[in-house]
């Protein structure tokens, strides 16, 4: 008795001969254990998402039609609200690839006490929300700051100078990442043939530093094209992007289709973007 049990436990279960219709096998379908993540995926955000884009087919007037797509594209409102949310997005992309590379370089090549305490940091920061940079920032520039007297924090410029200051840190962990895995003797062999210092970042550093530059610079753009509390905390004057439109429409004006309509539109703008960053980050390894 006790050799069939061995038998049957190392099997996995039992099955009855032929001619029998009781089965059972001790292992578990491979389907069965995704059932309950997609299931609450799909309560928790996929049926929301289908709402919002059911009711940007529903105008106001009734029925299903395409008339609140066709309105808010030929709004004044929805256009500059475009413009600006890729002027800035592009803007604070190229700002935070530019100074993470500089700090990124800085805390990998430069030798100082502190370094490695400062690449932690790095890494407390990206856990910071948004609106506290920018809180932080307002004791510097708002009205009643340091220089508040310029009322910088309530231009786009400063709307551009709060994600900069957020989303650097998510270029500078790639970067510290790449650069971890480069081979310091080839940095030495390049100094000791000569080789200036902007000519050894141009020829050795910078090519290590190219996919996690595509990388952290995709992650970027998609986080500033949705940024919302950091347009909103800083009360930018004239300063509306595609999620401060959903706000209004949806908040102030109570137009929920045309607030819709814009969601979707950033929505599908935000998707096209992570399915760049996707690919990008497959090539970099990231």
């Amino acid at each position: 008795m006790d050799e069939v049990v061995r038998r049957l436990r190392a099997r996995g279960g039992w099955s009855r001969p032929r001619g029998g219709s009781r089965k059972f096998n001790g292992a578990p379908r491979p389907w069965v254990g995704a059932v309950p993540p997609v299931v609450l995926l799909a309560l928790l955000f996929l049926y929301p998402l289908a709402l919002v884009v059911q009711q940007s087919f529903q105008p106001d007037s009734g029925g299903t039609s395409l008339q609140p797509y066709a309105d808010v594209f030929a709004s004044a409102a929805f256009r500059e609200a475009l413009w600006t949310t890729v002027w800035i997005a592009v803007a604070s992309t190229l700002g935070c690839l530019v100074l993470g590379l500089v700090l990124a370089m800085v805390i990998a090549f430069v030798p100082f006490p502190g370094a490695r305490i400062v690449a932690r940091f790095v890494d407390v920061f990206l856990t910071f929300p948004s609106f506290l940079i920018t809180l932080a920032l307002l004791f510097i520039y708002g009205t009643t700051g340091i220089v508040g007297s310029f009322q910088f924090l309530t231009t786009p410029w400063g709307v551009l100078l709060a994600e900069v200051t957020y989303f650097t840190p998510f270029v500078v962990r790639p970067l510290l990442a790449a650069f971890s895995q480069l081979d310091t003797a080839q940095l030495e062999a390049a100094s000791s043939l000569g080789a200036r210092p902007l000519r050894i970042v141009r020829r050795v550093i910078l090519p290590e530093a190219l996919p996690a530059l595509a990388a952290g610079g995709s992650l970027v753009l998609v986080l500033c094209l949705n940024e919302f509390g950091i347009v909103l905390f800083t009360g930018a004057k004239g300063v509306t992007t595609l999620p401060m439109l959903v706000y209004s429409k949806a908040i102030l004006e109570s137009d929920y289709p045309g607030a819709c309509v814009v969601a979707v539109v950033n929505v599908l703008i935000s998707v096209g973007l992570y399915g760049l960053y996707r690919v990008v980050s497959r090539r970099a390894g990231a």
